[in-house]
């Protein structure tokens, strides 16, 4: 019986051994299973937010279009690009185009139109059998003067997503198309999304019976820019993505990136998600590079199989080393879940912040567009805004989205009006930390003033002065903005959108209250809002 123990115990040890490297290795590929996933969803996000920001670009068009009831000239449509440096800061987004919408044959007063647009006669191609034509009249940053005149409703691909789109108030996107092809150039991969366009009145022959639809507003963009752009910022990820439009077939394919995918661990560990554009499911498939690190290496489970195997008396230290493999892997993965857990609450945060800013933005450029008698007054007075909100923005940035100090976020707002060197004596208060809603709100309020100031008094007389009062628990910010040395200051007839601006900002977004005295020497502006409960 003696005899054959050095070989059972050899062979509990060996078995023993054997199973404990198997559950380290199972623990290891799962970890970098659980590492990669997050890397995924990082690398889906990019992906995403970078297609609403181009989006956003279609909808603050289409909102530039509705304002002037469509009727926008080549010219202003062209300066309107110019302002906002397309080519610059929307990489793989080809342009943005409007069609018109117009029956088959009723063409000519969209030819006369072109004609005055682009100063040449050109004609709206290809034939048709179709009962309507949606030929290209505008197209900016960059203008192919082939492609004017070009009707994309007679292609299938674009005509089933243009069908859609006037069906209803939403985007709608192809699937893979060949972008320049159309126009006798060579084709560049990519997609289309469209929005239609409604007036308050549509000229007779150019929409459907009983509906206000003249035409639909495009976004032309080009698959390898757009994603690579979206993957190739730093920090770079370690995947390779494949994008399809539907199912994950190869004639589905948008996108592939260049970087061949790796292994690790034996497999490749490929990820699926999909996401929504313009009312098309899309499939994305990431699979991790060779870059791809995972956190944990594979010689912990050999090292615990060929100790076991040769080192029959290390049993006690194999299966310590292996606990503490185990507890690794376990840590690890309970770390890795709390940092996607973590970082999805702040993308998610990101996004909402986002999407809040950009409908500030569209109702501004509404707004803004509504009262602009020609694009450059729309363009200056947009582009002020904008900074003003831009810097609130630093302002909670350097304060790492906590609290604002109100004397920068002064300083900042009245240094874009008049200028860094503000008068000595111009503000005066005790400190005031501002959370975020109060800082963005503020910041527009005291970009509105400011403009108010330079334009109808003497910066020179002009004291911003505050205090914190106390009700029970709850504060209140109350400022004075007094303006003197002006002379017959009296109430306006009419009220501006700026005034409006300033008046729905401090009563509805901030709750609180604004009034305004028109005295002799000039004009003051007390404005109270709530700070909320200081801390125990």
């Amino acid at each position: 019986m003696r005899r054959f123990l050095p070989a059972a115990a050899f062979l509990s040890v060996a078995l023993a051994s054997l199973v404990m490297a198997g559950y380290a290795y199972f623990a290891v590929h799962e970890a970098a299973r659980i590492k990669f996933e997050g890397t995924a969803d990082e690398a889906l996000n990019r992906i995403e937010g970078r297609l609403e920001i181009h989006l956003a670009l279609l909808d603050a068009t289409h909102a530039l279009f509705q304002a002037r009831d469509g009727q926008v000239p080549r010219m202003a449509f062209k300066t309107f690009f110019d302002a906002l440096d397309v080519e610059k800061s929307f990489t793989g987004l080809r342009g943005i185009g409007f069609l018109r919408l117009v029956k088959t044959g009723d063409e000519a007063v969209v030819v006369r139109d072109m004609e005055r647009d682009h100063g040449r006669i050109l004609p709206i191609q290809p034939d048709t059998d179709q009962a309507w034509r949606t030929p290209v009249t505008l197209f900016q940053p960059r203008e192919n003067i082939a492609g004017i005149g070009y009707d994309m409703f007679t292609d299938p691909a674009r005509r089933a997503a243009i069908e859609k789109a006037m069906g209803d108030e939403g985007t709608w996107a192809t699937g893979l198309v060949q972008i320049g092809e159309a126009m006798g150039g060579p084709g560049v991969p990519g997609f289309l999304v469209f929005k239609r366009l409604n007036v308050g009145s549509a000229p007779s022959g150019t929409a459907p019976p009983g509906a206000a639809t003249i035409g639909l507003l495009f976004a032309s963009f080009r698959s390898a820019e757009l994603f690579n752009s979206a993957l190739g910022r730093a920090p770079l990820l370690p995947v390779a993505a494949e994008i399809f439009v539907g199912t994950p077939e190869d004639g589905n394919l948008l996108f592939r990136t260049e970087a061949p995918p790796g292994t690790v661990h034996g497999a490749d560990l490929p990820v699926t998600r999909q996401t929504v554009v313009g009312g098309r499911q899309w499939t994305v498939v990431f699979r991790p590079t060779s870059a791809f690190e995972p956190p944990t290496s594979l010689a912990v489970p050999l090292m615990l199989g060929t100790f076991g195997l040769l080192l029959a008396t290390a049993i006690a230290a194999a299966a310590r080393l292996q606990a503490k493999a185990y507890e690794a892997a376990r840590a690890l993965q309970q770390a890795t879940e709390k940092s996607l857990l973590e970082k999805d609450m702040m993308l998610q945060e990101m996004k909402h912040r986002i999407k809040n800013s950009i409908t500030r933005i569209m109702a501004i450029a509404r707004q803004t567009a509504a009262g602009a008698s020609d694009i450059g007054q729309f363009t200056t007075t947009f582009g002020a805004r904008l900074q003003a909100m831009a810097a609130s923005q630093d302002v909670l940035t350097r304060a790492r989205w906590q609290k604002a100090d109100l004397v920068d976020l002064l300083t900042i707002e009245l240094g874009l009006a008049f200028g860094n060197e503000l008068p000595p004596g111009l503000m005066s208060g005790p400190s005031v930390r501002l959370d975020e809603a109060t800082t963005q709100a503020l910041g527009l309020t005291f970009h509105e003033l400011a403009t108010n100031t330079l334009k109808y008094a003497d910066v020179s007389g002009l004291r911003v002065t505050w205090e914190v009062l106390r009700d029970g628990r709850n504060r209140h910010l109350h400022l004075r903005w007094s303006e003197s040395g002006v002379t017959d200051v009296s109430e306006p007839e009419r009220t501006g959108f700026g005034t409006k601006l300033i008046d729905m900002t401090i009563t509805r977004e901030l709750r609180g209250t604004i009034q305004r005295h028109y005295r002799p020497d000039g004009l003051q502006i007390e404005i109270a809002v709530p700070l909320g409960k200081p801390k125990s």
